[in-house]
C-alpha cells in the first residue's frame, strides 16, 4: 500500500509466527496436529513468581514504573549478572524491557546509521537480521554450518569485519541450533574482536540455563573483561523462568547505551508491565531449584528426538548443546517426491509437505538463512515428541 513506510518494506514476516499460525489454523479445522514450530517452554511459570505477581496487584502495584524497570527488578538483575556470569555491575548497569526482543530492537534502533554492518552469524534467529534493516543498516552473514557444530569461527567472523561494522550479534546457546559456545571458543573469537575496537557485541544469552552434559554456560564480556565497555549483555525471564507471556527482558551494558536505549523507550511502550516487574524480581531473586530438573527433563528429549531423527529416515541431525532446538539436514531428500506427491524442491517444501500429510508442524531452514535443514523445537511433552518422530520418520520412508 502507498502510505507503508520504505523501512517496513525492508522487512520479511516472521516465517516462525506464519508457520505456528498455519499450524493454529489447521487445528481449529479439526486437524490433528503437533506443533514443534514455536520456542517456548510447555513448563507452567513457578508457582512462587505467579504469587508474587498476585500480591503486587493486590498491594496495588500496577500503576506506570521507571521507563527502564523498577529499583527492586534492577537490584536484582545486577545480583545475577554478579552471580552467575562475573560480571561485576550495579543496577546502574542493567535495563529492563517488554521482552528480549524489544532491547535487541531497542540497542540497534538506538546506535544503527544507513551504511553500518551488524555481522549476523549463520544460521540465526529470524528477528536479527530483520531488525536490522529496519534500521537502514545491512546485516553482513558468516555462515557457521554443520561442519563448525554451527559454532562461528575467528577465521570467519575476521573477514566479516570491515570499517563500517558497528555490531556483532551473538547467540549462545543458539536458536534455531541449539550450538552452544564453550569459554575457549568465546576466547577465539574475543582474539578477534581484541584487534577490531570499533565493533560492538550484543549477546543474547536468553537460553542460557539450557546447557548440556554438564556443560558450563559462558558470555564474552565474562571471557573476556576488556570488551565489556563494548558489550551488551541481554538476558531474560521467558525461557528460563517458562515466562513468555509474562514479556520481561534484562540487559547490561554501558552505561551510554543504556542511556540512549531508555530515551527511545520512553517515546515507544515506556515501562514494561509493573505486574510482570514484581515476579520477575521473584524469579530472579527466588528459589533457582527447578533449573536443574528443567534442564534434565530437556535434555532428555533432546536425546529422545535426536535419536529418532537419525533412525534410518534420510535426515542427519548433529546433537546440540543447549536451547531446545535441533536443526537437522535433509538435503539428501531434496529432489524426491513424497508420499503424498509433493515435489520436495526446498526445504520449505519439505516440512509444507510433512505438515500437511503429517500434521507436524516445523519451521524450514531457510527462515534462518541456512537452507537444506528444520527447525523442531522439543519443548513439548515426550508423548507428543514421540509420535511426532514416528510421523516425521514415516513422511520420511515415503519419500521417493
Amino acid at each position: 500500500m502507498a502510505f507503508l513506510s520504505d523501512a517496513l518494506a525492508r522487512v520479511a514476516p516472521s516465517a516462525t509466527v506464519a508457520i505456528s499460525q498455519k499450524a493454529r489454523v489447521m487445528a481449529e479445522e479439526g486437524r490433528d496436529i503437533i506443533a514443534l514450530s514455536a520456542g517456548e517452554p510447555d513448563f507452567n511459570t513457578p508457582l512462587n513468581v505467579r504469587q508474587a505477581a498476585i500480591k503486587a496487584m493486590d498491594e496495588g502495584k500496577t500503576r506506570y514504573t521507571n521507563v527502564d524497570g523498577i529499583a527492586e527488578l534492577k537490584e536484582a538483575v545486577a545480583a545475577k549478572f554478579r552471580r552467575d556470569n562475573g560480571l561485576d555491575v550495579t543496577a546502574a548497569d542493567c535495563f529492563v524491557s517488554s521482552g528480549g526482543k524489544q532491547i535487541i530492537f531497542n540497542a540497534l534502533m538506538a546506535t544503527l546509521n544507513p551504511g553500518d554492518e551488524v555481522v549476523v552469524p549463520v544460521p540465526y534467529w529470524v528477528s536479527y537480521p530483520e531488525i536490522v534493516r529496519l534500521c537502514g543498516a545491512e546485516p553482513v552473514f558468516a555462515v557457521a554450518d554443520a561442519s563448525t557444530g554451527f559454532k562461528l569461527a575467528p577465521e570467519v567472523l575476521e573477514a566479516a569485519i570491515t570499517p563500517r561494522t558497528k555490531w556483532l550479534i551473538l547467540n549462545t546457546p543458539s536458536n534455531p541450533t541449539g550450538a552452544a559456545y564453550s569459554a575457549a571458543e568465546l576466547r577465539g573469537l574475543a582474539d578477534v574482536l581484541l584487534r577490531h575496537p570499533h565493533v560492538h557485541i550484543l549477546t543474547d544469552d536468553i537460553y542460557e540455563v539450557l546447557v548440556y552434559d554438564g556443560g558450563v554456560f559462558a558470555t564474552i564480556a565474562q571471557v573476556e573483561p576488556a570488551l565489556r565497555p563494548r558489550t551488551l549483555t541481554m538476558n531474560g525471564v521467558s525461557k528460563s523462568h517458562a515466562m513468555t507471556g509474562w514479556r520481561i527482558g534484562y540487559c547490561t551494558g554501558p552505561r551510554p547505551l543504556l542511556a540512549a536505549m531508555t530515551k527511545l523507550q520512553g517515546q515507544s511502550t515506556t515501562n514494561p508491565s509493573s505486574i510482570s516487574q514484581w515476579a520477575a524480581v521473584e524469579a530472579l531473586n527466588g528459589p533457582q531449584e527447578f533449573l536443574a530438573e528443567w534442564r534434565q527433563v530437556f535434555q532428555q528429549r533432546r536425546d529422545l528426538v535426536v535419536a529418532g531423527l537419525n533412525a534410518n529416515t534420510g535426515l542427519d541431525c548433529l546433537v546440540p548443546e543447549g536451547a531446545f532446538y535441533v536443526f537437522p539436514s535433509c538435503q539428501r531428500l531434496l529432489g524426491k517426491t513424497s508420499a503424498g506427491g509433493k515435489l520436495l524442491t526446498t526445504d520449505e517444501d519439505f516440512v509444507m509437505a510433512l505438515l500437511e500429510e503429517t500434521g507436524v508442524a516445523l519451521v524450514h531452514g531457510t527462515a534462518f538463512g541456512l537452507p537444506g535443514h528444520f527447525r523442531l523445537s522439543y519443548a513439548a511433552s515426550n508423548a507428543e515428541l514421540e509420535e511426532a518422530v514416528r510421523r516425521i520418520q514415516g513422511f520420511c520412508a515415503g519419500i521417493a
